[in-house]
């Protein structure tokens, strides 16, 4: 049975790894062989339990006792830092406010 382990290490910045396990496999199994620990400093098997690191397959949360299937996509997703609505109110306050197509803003009179 054929997986892939892809670890979210910064935005953009992804570790990624395929193995091939025999069938029956759980997730525990896949990270000890795809050996992630080493690739960062903060995960570990009590930060997954923890809830410091998030485990899915295929975008879904798992625990790290589910049984794979061949072809299975584990992720390893850190924590949020920043609300993603509040990040997108930052974003749209510093690009400035857009108006409607045709619409021009006024200028002032000098």
């Amino acid at each position: 049975m054929r997986v892939d382990v892809l670890v979210g290490l910064a935005p953009r910045r992804v570790h990624a790894v395929s193995l091939t396990l025999p069938a029956g496999s759980t997730v525990r199994d896949a990270l000890f062989a795809a050996d992630v620990w080493s690739v960062s400093d903060t995960l570990s098997l009590n930060s997954i339990e923890s809830g410091e690191w998030t485990v899915g397959v295929w975008g879904r949360k798992e625990r790290p006792g589910h049984v794979l299937r061949d072809r299975d996509r584990i992720e390893l997703v850190r924590q949020l830092n920043v609300d993603p609505k509040e990040a997108r109110r930052v974003r749209y306050r510093a690009q400035g406010e857009k108006l409607p197509k045709g619409i021009r803003r006024a200028t002032p009179s000098r």
